[in-house]
C-alpha cells in the first residue's frame, strides 16, 4: 500500500519532454497506488476551465490528453487528488471532474498510510514576499476571479503571458530567502494542525528539512520541479518503520512503485 505525491510540473505546449515523462509516469508508477496527490501548478498557467472547448488550442491539447489518462488511473482504483498552485488557481470543477479526480483545498490535513500530515503547495508560506502575498490575496477573491473569467479567452490568455513575464522580473530583483518559505510560519501551520509532517512544493528547492513542534521532532518535505529530464515525487508506504521518501528520477528509468 503506497501513496504518491508530486507538484510543479507546470505542464504547457512548450514542455514535451515532461508532459511526456509525466505519461509515462502515469502509466508506470502510478499505477497500483491508493492515492496520487497532485500538490499545485500542475500546469504552468490555467486560465479557465472553458479553455478546453478551445480543442485545437495547443494548452487544450495538453490538458485532454492530462485528463484522459488521470482519469484512466482513477477509474483503475488510485484516488487522484488535485490542489491549486500559484499558476493554476483558476482550475475549477469542470476540469476536476473530468479528471474524475478531488480538490483540495489550499491547506489539507490528511492521513497517508497511516501518518498525520499537512499538505499545500507552499505560496502561502512565502509571508516575506509581500507583493505575491498581497497578489496571491486578490488572486483567491471570488469576484476578482468571476471577472477574470469573463474576458475572452484570447485576452486571458495573453494576460497569463503577461503575468509570467512580470512575476519573472520580479523575481529575480528579490533575495532569496524572501522566496523562501517563512519558518515561523511553518511551525505555527504545524502546530495549528498538530502534525509533525508537512509536505508541500513551490519552492523547487527539493529537501527534507527537520524541525522541532511543540518540543517534538518535526519533517517538513519539499517537492521539487520536474524539468526536462527528471521529476520528483515522495512516496508514502504503509509500514510501522518508513518515513515519507522524497526520490528524483529520470523519465527513463521510473520507479517501478
Amino acid at each position: 500500500m503506497r501513496t504518491l505525491l508530486i507538484a510543479d510540473l507546470h505542464l504547457s505546449s512548450d514542455t514535451p519532454e515532461i508532459n511526456q515523462g509525466f505519461y509515462r509516469y502515469l502509466e508506470h508508477t502510478a499505477p497500483g497506488a491508493d492515492a496520487l496527490y497532485i500538490l499545485g501548478d500542475l500546469f504552468d498557467a490555467w486560465i479557465g476551465d472553458d479553455l478546453l472547448d478551445a480543442e485545437t488550442h495547443p494548452l487544450s491539447v495538453v490538458a485532454q490528453e492530462v485528463i484522459k489518462r488521470l482519469q484512466k488511473l482513477s477509474s483503475e482504483g488510485t484516488a487522484v487528488y488535485l490542489m491549486h498552485g500559484n499558476r493554476d488557481f483558476l482550475l475549477g470543477e469542470r476540469f476536476v471532474n473530468a479528471c474524475q479526480a478531488m480538490l483540495l483545498s489550499d491547506i489539507e490535513e490528511v492521513e497517508l498510510q497511516g501518518v498525520p500530515v499537512v499538505l499545500l503547495h507552499g505560496d502561502s508560506l512565502c509571508t516575506q514576499d509581500e507583493a505575491y502575498m498581497a497578489f496571491r490575496q486578490q488572486s483567491r477573491n471570488p469576484e476578482w476571479q468571476a471577472q477574470m473569467l469573463a474576458l475572452p479567452l484570447e485576452q486571458r490568455l495573453e494576460l497569463a503571458k503577461s503575468l509570467r513575464m512580470q512575476s519573472g522580473e520580479a523575481n529575480a530583483n528579490k533575495a532569496e530567502a524572501i522566496m523562501d518559505v517563512t519558518q515561523q510560519e511553518v511551525v505555527s501551520l504545524m502546530e495549528r494542525f498538530g502534525v509533525a509532517t508537512m509536505i508541500h512544493g513551490h519552492t523547487h528547492r527539493p529537501d527534507v528539512h527537520d524541525l522541532t513542534v511543540e518540543d517534538v521532532p518535526a519533517t517538513r518535505y519539499v517537492l521539487g520541479d520536474w524539468n526536462a529530464e527528471y521529476g520528483w515525487d515522495i512516496v508514502v508506504e504503509r509500514s510501522d518503520h518508513t518515513a515519507p521518501r522524497l526520490r528524483q528520477f529520470s523519465y527513463t528509468e521510473l520507479p517501478d512503485t
